[in-house]
């Protein structure tokens, strides 16, 4: 059956448009009920069934045989709830399912995934284009009553409709709505209808499932009867008006790490005109989140502050302490100079919550048989969070989840609810599976629609691969890796050619032929978007079949690669490039230390060892030439632990020594990727991945340049070049460590590398390596960057066809985004990983008087590093209950006088490491000052 629906549009011109739209209704949609004789056998293809005897919880209210239905409001706040795996047999409506879709994606990603899963038994019923269950608009009716009043519809057909089956027992639909309107009218139309909270509470044999209701009162309403705390939020349309009259600016707020009362807005403008903007206080952050796009508005000039040195937690136990706050808020206020000041504001609304569920632990209340406790985020960038449980005993000591549900203007805290447990706190599998879901790093088993993409074993390579290869297995290539290494992406060859001139050849796994465009596998990669390596765990971006097997080029065996083949002459100058696809055999998988043993060995004079030795003997002339163009060599203290072989627990660490190998590979790997990157930009002005790295702003380089200077050097920061040409002449013979430490430091100032599309930029310079082009090619099975620029390479030599969206500018930014992202929070999910084993390691050792050397002062603490380690912590001068010393912080030197003694940037001091667990959550390496004693 056809209906259809007429509307009138007007044009742009200013014309009248009769709209007519076409709406098909059918009769062969199916109830989805398990063994329904009224409906067609279409129910199997549509997904999942509803159980023919629904095997729900035993509710005290409905305690027949019942379907649940929702509204979409339940779906979308009370996601949680419908997750668990007591909640089975619920009609999910097209109405609602569509609304969902509109209003959040996430969860509707949940939905879909639930209505996936068989052994939930969620079905989607078609209503808009069942015969007797789609209705139109009435007139003066809004949206919304029109699609409340299509799920009143569908309940009541539903009812009639199993009334038919004639089963033993009678199956009803209940429909759970949190909307009073709706349920008023329900109720009236005989419908049977609960709130979620209602349906929840009756559910006897499940009272730990009350904790997983979201607790939805409005964000401004009042709980109880507290005091007003906060500014109101302006609404939705008057931030929009004033953000763009200018009164407001809109960005992204960020939240301090080590001060609770102070957070930064990025508000993005033109290039020229991003900037940052301090946000101080309780009642000027006003109740926004880390990474909430917020409105703020610039506070006059006389009122504006300076980054706040000081290192505040808020470990309080008295959560509405506000005269506390006042007295830490004017802490941050005392010694600024003029030139420190920077522009400030105060959030007057929020534009998008980017709220997401959060590891954490739960700090019990003190009062006895209370069911309102505070919740500490394992994220110090999120504020402490308040909770209704029941189970608080059971969860003390345990990480668990919770989602926010809204912040109250009376409320110091915001409200959540319970979402699930992870286990104990401090167990090796909970801790790494926080940082796994604090970090957002998709670490699920591949799914089998992923898996079914992967080639069937036994696999080889086939006369059709041959066909457009170059079969280069005669060559002596070889690979150097870490120890341990399985994923190896690239190989290398270099041999004497009979003109004199050397052949090298970088050989990188051809990832791209095994992984195509748009299918499941390629979308899987493309969302997880690199390989992430934790101390003793690696998370693949692709299945182990590809990332340990076929695309690893492991030795003696043949492997699908993508080669890019230079000739050269004995002065590492290219003379020739070419790109081929290929197939090889490596002659040798070697550790860095075993190719660095062959190339110092007289003894061996094989083809590897040759070819190794040509290769380190050109490296080190191209590393000349980048350094003297300007390329920056800087120092991070990286650290490796030793493993227990049977408990997996650290038992020595070190810091990473570097080979001369560890160079040989990387400046060929450089080469590579530069000239793959001149390669693509020449054939795809307008659709090349490429990857800068912004040059500083010169205020980052402030403390670099102080610190220096407070040794009598002098850093220039008006070029890489000239950074780079300071660098290496800012020694002291005294203090050979002085370098590394101006390394160090000069590291901390540098912007993040980013992935982008040459369509949308217009400076495409890396400031680090002084190359104005550069991309990533060497990797593909650990970046999907890579696999992009494989498939524009291949397109670029006729080697593989091309496809819509490799050609689409505006979908490769948006890839790119989700690239950076994901290689930031894999930076960020390793560091939280080697700072966790490092809490092992000292879990058991008392390390005294261990030499350090300060890398920061703060108006209350200093940053040390201890080489040794690799190691850096804070040394606190100021204890919770202990009289506090005198502090004179001087920013200009940079100094902190405690008492009598001065310490200052690269002092070298003495200092004993322990582990403080007092807080299980936070447990943190602590350093203690021993030398010099203040």
């Amino acid at each position: 059956m056809l209906t259809s629906r007429t509307f009138l549009k007007r044009t742009r011109a200013g014309a009248v448009l009769k709209v007519v739209r076409e709406h098909y209704l059918r009769d062969d949609i199916a109830c989805g009920a398990d063994g329904c004789c009224l409906c067609a056998a279409t129910a199997i293809a549509t997904g999942t069934c509803l159980e023919a005897r629904p095997a729900g919880a035993a509710s005290h209210l409905c305690p027949g045989l019942h379907y649940l239905l929702p509204d979409t409001n339940v779906l979308l706040h009370q996601i949680d709830i419908l997750e668990d795996p007591v909640i089975k047999n619920v009609i999910i409506l097209q109405t609602v399912l569509q609304e969902v879709k509109n209003r959040s994606a996430p969860v509707y990603k949940r939905v879909r995934d639930l209505i996936a899963n068989p052994e939930k038994h969620f079905y989607s019923f078609t209503n808009e284009h069942h015969r007797e269950t789609y209705i139109q608009q009435e007139q003066g009716e809004t949206s919304n009553d029109r699609n409340d009043r299509a799920i009143r519809v569908v309940v009541k057909w539903y009812n009639e409709h199993l009334k038919k089956m004639k089963t033993e027992e009678e199956i009803q639909v209940i429909l759970l709505t949190n909307d009073r309107n709706n349920k008023e009218k329900a109720l009236e139309e005989g419908i049977t209808t609960y709130t979620c909270e209602e349906y929840i509470k009756s559910l006897i044999a499940h009272p730990d499932l009350v904790d997983r209701l979201a607790c939805l009162s409005d964000e401004g309403k009042e709980i109880e009867s507290g005091k007003i705390l906060f500014p109101e939020h302006l609404p939705l349309s008057k931030l929009q008006q004033g953000i763009k009259s200018g009164i407001y600016l809109q960005g992204s707020y960020r939240a301090s790490r080590d001060n609770y009362l102070e957070a930064t807005v990025w508000v993005y403008g033109d290039a020229e005109e991003n900037r940052e903007i301090i946000i101080q206080g309780l009642k000027h952050l006003n109740r926004a989140v880390h990474e909430d796009i917020v409105a703020v508005e610039l506070l006059s000039k006389d009122e504006w502050v300076a980054p706040s040195s000081v290192v505040l937690q808020d470990d309080d136990q008295n959560e509405d302490d506000i005269e506390n706050e006042e007295e830490k808020e004017n802490m941050l206020k005392s010694s600024i100079s003029k030139n420190m000041l920077r522009p400030t504001g105060r959030v007057v609304g929020i534009i998008k919550r980017n709220w997401r569920p959060f590891c954490g632990m739960l700090s019990k209340s003190q009062i006895k048989e209370a069911r309102r406790h505070l919740f500490t985020p394992a994220d110090r960038r999120i504020p402490r969070i308040r909770i209704e449980t029941r189970q608080a005993d059971t969860l003390e000591g345990q990480r668990i989840i919770v989602a926010i549900d809204g912040w109250p203007r009376n409320s110091r805290y915001p409200n959540s609810h319970f979402v699930k447990k992870l286990g104990n706190a401090g167990d090796k599998e909970t801790e790494t599976e926080v940082l796994l879901l604090e970090h957002d790093v998709p670490h699920q088993p591949f799914s089998q629609a992923v898996l079914s993409f992967l080639p069937k074993m036994p696999w080889s390579i086939t006369e059709e691969d041959m066909k457009h290869r170059e079969d280069l297995r005669q060559l002596t290539v070889c690979s150097v890796d870490p120890p341990g290494c399985t994923d190896i992406d690239d190989a290398l060859h270099c041999r004497e050619l009979e003109n004199g001139n050397l052949e090298v050849g970088v050989h990188i796994a051809d990832v791209s032929h095994f992984i195509r465009p748009g299918n499941a596998l390629d979308e899987e990669s493309a969302k997880r978007g690199t390989t992430v390596y934790l101390c003793e765990k690696r998370i693949d971006m692709v299945p182990e079949l590809l990332s340990s097997n076929l695309c690893s080029l492991r030795s003696n065996v043949d492997r699908l690669a993508f080669s890019c083949i230079w000739e050269m002459n004995h002065k590492a100058e290219i003379l020739k490039t070419r790109f081929t696809k290929s197939i090889i055999n490596s002659k040798a998988s070697l550790t860095y230390a075993e190719a660095q043993m062959r190339i110092d060995s007289a003894a061996l004079n094989d083809d590897v060892t040759t070819s190794l030795r040509g290769l380190n003997k050109l490296a080190k002339i191209l590393k000349k030439k980048r350094i003297d163009n300007g390329a920056l060599t800087l120092a991070s203290p990286e650290v490796r632990f030793h493993m227990d072989s049977e408990t997996h627990d650290p038992i020595d660490l070190q810091t990473k020594e570097l080979k001369e190998t560890n160079s040989m590979v990387e400046e060929f790997m450089l080469l590579a990727n530069i000239s793959v990157a001149q390669k693509i930009y020449n054939e795809f002005s307008e659709f090349a991945l490429l990857r800068k790295h912004p040059a500083p702003p010169p205020s980052n380089y402030d403390i670099l340049v102080k610190a220096a200077k407070s040794q009598n050097l002098e850093i220039k920061t008006d070029s890489a070049k000239a950074l780079a040409e300071s660098l290496d002449k800012a020694e002291a013979p005294a203090f050979p460590y002085l370098n590394t430490l101006l390394r160090i430091l000069a590291t901390r100032c540098m912007m993040q590398a980013v992935y982008f599309c040459s369509g949308m930029e217009n400076d495409f310079h890396h400031y680090g390596l002084a190359s104005p082009i550069y991309t990533h090619f060497t990797s593909p099975i650990r970046r999907y960057a890579d696999i992009i620029v494989h498939r524009l390479l291949a397109v670029a030599i006729g080697a593989d066809s091309t496809y819509p969206d490799l050609t689409d500018k505006h979908k490769l930014a948006e890839l790119c985004k989700n690239l950076n992202y994901r290689h930031k929070m894999a930076q960020y999910a390793q560091r939280a990983s080697v700072a966790f084993h490092t809490q092992l390691f000292f879990k058991t050792k008392e390390v005294v008087n261990e030499d350090a050397y300060i890398l920061f002062v703060r108006k209350n603490a200093i940053v040390v590093l201890i080489p040794r380690y690799g190691l850096e912590g804070t040394v606190f001068f100021e204890e919770k209950g202990k009289p506090s010393p005198k502090l004179d912080y001087n920013s200009e030197i940079p100094s902190l006088t405690v008492e009598d003694t001065t310490l200052h940037v690269f002092d070298k001091v003495k200092v004993n490491i322990v582990l403080d667990a007092s807080n299980i959550q936070h447990q943190k390496i602590c350093m203690i000052l021993v030398e010099p004693k203040v």
